[in-house]
């Protein structure tokens, strides 16, 4: 699926949620936070999504890989923070809350990893690198990719149907391992 912009991407959507539960918890337990401590809850739950958004942004894969890293390490950030809160007496009543934000944490966390992944092990370069020419060749590869994909799928389903001692089916087997 592609992604016209980053608003529409599901990890910076649970990046929201993460940063307005923050924000809720951080409001709600104002008195019992020191300020720097609020701080930094504050600013590392809000760059997830900036930086996912400013990643989204950027015109190289490359570019977006970095952003996607430093997303990836704020969430880590939040979630050290909310399992100190969980911990401190005073915050024993926030104990709810905190566990909620965890778990959302934890899915940005591994939403940007799989991203990641898969940016990694793509042949785009990003935006700044594609031309007509670069997308038409990209095209094609993909749709030959899918064809030999389908052309194994139907070979598979042919051979399966041979009886169990047919030849074809025993090189088949020779080759490729068992249906």
């Amino acid at each position: 699926m592609t992604y016209e912009r980053f608003e529409d991407l599901p990890v910076w959507q649970a990046a929201i949620q993460l940063v307005e539960g923050c924000e809720d918890f951080l409001i709600a337990a104002k008195d019992k936070i020191t300020f720097s401590k609020r701080d930094q809850l504050d600013r590392c739950s809000l760059s997830v999504s900036n930086n996912i958004a400013e990643g989204f942004e950027r015109d190289t894969t490359n570019e977006l890989l970095a952003f996607l890293y430093i997303a990836r390490g704020s969430a880590g950030e939040v979630r050290s923070m909310l399992c100190y809160f969980e911990r401190r007496p005073a915050l024993r009543d926030f104990k709810s809350q905190i566990s909620n934000l965890k778990p959302l944490a934890e899915s940005c966390s591994r939403q940007l990893r799989a991203w990641a992944d898969s940016l990694q092990n793509s042949d785009i370069k990003g935006q700044r690198h594609l031309n007509q020419q670069s997308k038409e060749n990209w095209d094609k590869a993909q749709a030959s990719k899918q064809g030999a994909e389908a052309f194994a799928d139907l070979e598979r389903e042919m051979i399966s149907k041979l009886p169990p001692n047919h030849p074809a089916r025993l090189e088949w087997h020779r080759r490729n391992g068992p249906l």
